[in-house]
């Protein structure tokens, strides 16, 4: 997953047609909703991009989205995969590198998490 690897994935993502991404996001867990607010340009499955590892979540897509939202290009990985699965911190962070090389000058993040301490109040 050396900086070759990121430019000729990226390079090939451009020639399919993802020429302009203002905005990156990466969707975790419980926010796949916000792709229905997209006006896709382009979807492509993640086993389809070179340098792209496999979500083994089963809530996690592992789709590559490019298109409009609210009036910007984004750039959405529906789904993510971790460390945790297994894959080193190069996969990990690969697509985001991919991103940026595509031009992506701004990143958004999610996840769902969660505590187990008792004494947490939720606020409404």
């Amino acid at each position: 997953m050396d900086a070759q690897s990121v430019k000729n994935t990226a390079d090939l993502l451009f020639n399919k047609g993802i020429t302009d991404p203002v905005i990156g996001i990466v969707l975790g867990t419980g926010l796949s909703a916000l792709t229905t607010y997209i006006e896709p340009e382009l979807v492509l499955n993640y086993e389809t991009i070179p340098g792209f590892a496999q979500s083994t979540v089963e809530s996690h897509a592992g789709k590559l989205i490019y298109g409009n939202l609210a009036g910007k290009k984004v750039l959405v990985m529906q789904g993510r995969f971790h460390f945790y699965e297994g894959y080193s911190m190069q996969q990990v962070t690969f697509p985001i590198r991919v991103m940026k090389q595509l031009g992506v000058k701004a990143l958004l993040l999610s996840n769902a998490s969660g505590g187990i301490n008792l004494n947490f109040k939720r606020v409404n």
